[in-house]
């Protein structure tokens, strides 16, 4: 793993990073974590380094880094007393939160083991992140308001690495892995940045089109789904690149192939199947179906993972219901790899998804401002969770629900039906 063309990789990916993803100012600062507040593995330091090295390049005041080992997440979960489970490092969310105040930036790199929780107490996995879930809730909301500029992105972790690719030797899937990583990033393309920045105008082009039309609903279906969720009045539909209260344009995921916006907390009808399975807080969630009437949850079904499942549909009453619903080709670069990435910021680009709970209010109009009674009236969704699964196939066809009630075709067989 440390070739000179791996470190090139690196660099390059370090350097769309810093000029995609976060389109870092100018003085600003950066704080990168894994996940919202947690610590960075420390096996991603390569990358981390020469993240650190391009953010300076372009400008950046300081960079801090908060680090841990996720095996400690674990252990905590194995031994710590269980009148314990109520405490929370606080500090992190205090350092994150005063990056967030001073309007600097915020990377975070995922790379999680799949099957962290794996075998363990299903209750108290639920209860270490529901503990985890409520005090990182204020960084949640100014991210899902789009405070700062902000991104994930991934790294090479060697646990994923041996669950995606389970027949070779550990450093043979770290490096395949990573060869994932810099192809659906683009990173192997002559020149990222252009590549990048021609994706994200043909994104664009697609959200601007659904922006024109503003259905009141979609209407999904395929094998096992048969699903009609409603959209709000003044939903926005949003691509790659965003607007931070900031001031400044940034790409929030990479990858990212979807086209996305929040659903009306309120209409949701019909049963969805998961076409892909949900890798949740360390476990694997299988062949699962969820029921909706008048916009909740009222059952899930599972073939493996139904407690887990259950005990995320009952982390509030917001997770009993929508938060996001996001358009994704199945002929995505993703979908096209032909193998689970167990991750879900690859996963749901390569189909297309709904999320439990959490609505991103930069999703509605005029939401920034509202109370979160007031988003809630006006169809949006508040919970500590926010959760993608992934329902979108080649067998799926969604339409489009015009104000007048016909029906326009948005997808046929899990690709796009209408030009731009």
């Amino acid at each position: 793993m440390t070739s000179k063309k791996h470190q090139e990789s690196l660099k390059k990916y370090a350097e769309a990073i810093i000029k995609i993803g976060l389109n870092l100012q100018p003085g600003q600062r950066l704080i990168i974590t894994y996940g919202p507040t947690r610590g960075v593995p420390h096996q991603f330091a390569p990358l981390v380094r020469e993240v650190v090295k391009s953010a300076y390049a372009n400008g950046a005041r300081f960079v801090d880094v908060i680090w841990s080992d996720e095996e400690l997440l674990r252990l905590r979960v194995q031994h710590a007393p269980h009148d314990s489970l109520e405490e929370y490092p606080t500090w992190q969310v205090s350092a994150v939160m005063g990056m967030i105040e001073r309007g600097d930036a915020q990377l975070s790199i995922s790379g999680a083991d799949p099957d962290l929780y794996g075998g363990l107490d299903a209750e108290t996995v639920a209860k270490v992140q529901q503990v985890y879930l409520k005090n990182v809730a204020p960084v949640n909301l100014n991210i899902s308001s789009n405070a700062i500029n902000w991104c994930v992105v991934a790294a090479a972790g060697e646990a994923w690495a041996r669950k995606v690719f389970p027949d070779l030797s550990a450093t043979k899937a770290q490096t395949k892995l990573w060869k994932a990583i810099f192809e659906t990033t683009r990173i192997d393309q002559p020149d990222p940045i252009s590549a990048w920045q021609k994706h994200i105008h043909t994104l664009r082009d697609r959200a601007k089109y659904l922006q024109a039309r503003q259905y009141s609903g979609l209407h999904y279906k395929g094998p096992g789904t048969d699903f009609t969720l409603g959209l709000p009045n003044g939903h926005k539909w949003i691509s790659a690149q965003s607007l931070a209260q900031n001031g400044v344009a940034f790409t929030a995921n990479m990858p990212t192939e979807e086209v996305f916006t929040l659903p009306d907390r309120n209409r949701a009808e019909g049963v969805v199947v998961s076409t892909f399975p949900l890798s949740y807080v360390g476990a694997l969630i299988e062949d699962f179906s969820v029921a909706f009437e008048n916009g909740r949850i009222t059952r899930v079904t599972a073939r493996k993972g139904e407690a887990i499942l259950q005990k995320l549909v009952d982390t509030d009453e917001g997770s009993h219901r929508l938060g996001e619903v996001a358009l994704v080709p199945a002929s995505s670069p993703i979908a096209r790899r032909g193998y689970l990435f167990y991750n879900t910021l690859f996963d749901e680009n390569a189909s297309c998804h709904i999320a439990i709970g959490r609505a991103y209010r930069f999703t509605l109009t005029g939401s920034e401002e509202l109370t979160e009674e007031e988003f809630n009236s006006a169809g949006g969704n508040s919970s500590l969770a926010h959760v993608d699964f992934m329902i979108g196939s080649p067998e799926m066809d969604i339409d489009g629900i015009t104000q007048e009630g016909t029906r326009e075709p948005v997808m046929r067989k899990g690709e796009w039906a209408f030009e731009t």
